[in-house]
């Protein structure tokens, strides 16, 4: 959803906006689209909205300095493709933010 969600807005907003301000609405948007998915229908908890609200923005913050580090060793150290890099990191980064999310999140 996020990647899509910034290639739109890139092409929506371009001409009118900063890229970097576009990356940053979209990292709102996708964050608080994850956020509402995960609370309601991932782990179905009710009350403390603002907490986890920012919990999550904390794990996502967590998943993107892995995952720059995870590109920096793949493709400067090991010569791995960028785009394979890229793939691998998201895989990794999904079960990180899984239990990111039950452990610290929406932890009960």
């Amino acid at each position: 959803f996020g990647y899509l969600l910034g290639v739109y807005l890139f092409y929506l907003l371009n001409p009118f906006i900063h890229i970097a301000v576009i990356a940053i609405l979209a990292n709102i948007i996708a964050i608080s689209m994850s956020y509402l998915t995960y609370k309601v229908f991932i782990f179905k908890t009710s009350g403390n909205w603002l907490r986890e609200y920012l919990r999550c923005y904390a794990v996502y913050g967590v998943n993107a300095m892995l995952g720059i580090l995870f590109l920096w060793v793949t493709v400067d150290f090991f010569n791995i493709n960028i785009w394979i890099s890229q793939g691998l990191s998201m895989i990794c980064t999904v079960f990180i933010s899984y239990f990111l999310h039950k452990n610290f999140t929406f932890k009960s």
